[in-house]
């Protein structure tokens, strides 16, 4: 459990043992069952949480109910409701497993200890919150200028993986497209030269 979160911190900082022991020891395991809900819409969001197996989905709902997602998170990756965790405000989003899933989840309280107590851990923090904020003005940026196609190209980039490990009206969602244009996107990739 810990190697996992230890190779990810140690990507960008070195820890002593001591210090290791340290930030290791705030984390929370929590394993979640498919469809269960790790952060609701109006929750109080006191923790972000490294995901060490499986995927979530972060979303919102329309006037009528329709969801909207906006970021999955596999393995090796950071999630929570971000607005409401630093500014302390109700949740806008519902974060739910779309895979049975493990986390680790630091509470704010012990990262802001942690932060004085060991300074580096705040650079690594930086770097982190830096490269979210880059990917989600790309995404933004993708949504207003590029076509469903390159969108769908990014998608398999950034996540590699996750087209075998979910339902293709996921995908379709986070795209902003309909499931079938997603298979009429997929088709042409595969026989390129057909018209979506």
């Amino acid at each position: 459990m810990n190697s996992t979160l230890k190779k990810h911190i140690f990507s960008h900082i070195t820890l002593t043992d001591e210090e290791w022991y340290q930030f290791s020891s705030a984390f929370e395991h929590i394993a979640l069952r498919k469809k269960e809900k790790l952060i609701t819409v109006g929750d109080t969001v006191a923790q972000e949480y490294f995901v060490i197996k499986g995927c979530l989905k972060a979303y919102t709902k329309d006037a009528q109910e329709n969801q909207h997602i906006v970021q999955f998170a596999i393995e090796d990756w950071w999630i929570s409701d971000f607005r409401a965790f630093f500014n302390e405000q109700p949740a806008e989003l519902t974060i739910e497993c779309v895979e049975n899933t493990e986390v680790l989840a630091l509470k704010k309280t012990d990262l802001e200890a942690l932060y004085h107590e060991i300074p580096k851990l705040e650079r690594f923090f930086r770097i982190k919150l830096t490269n979210a904020f880059v990917s989600m003005q790309h995404r933004i940026l993708s949504s207003l200028e590029k076509n469903s196609t390159e969108r769908y190209t990014e998608f398999l980039k950034t996540y590699a993986t996750l087209e075998q490990r979910i339902p293709n009206y996921l995908i379709a969602n986070y795209l902003g497209i309909k499931p079938e244009s997603l298979s009429r996107i997929r088709k042409m990739l595969v026989t390129p030269g057909s018209n979506l």
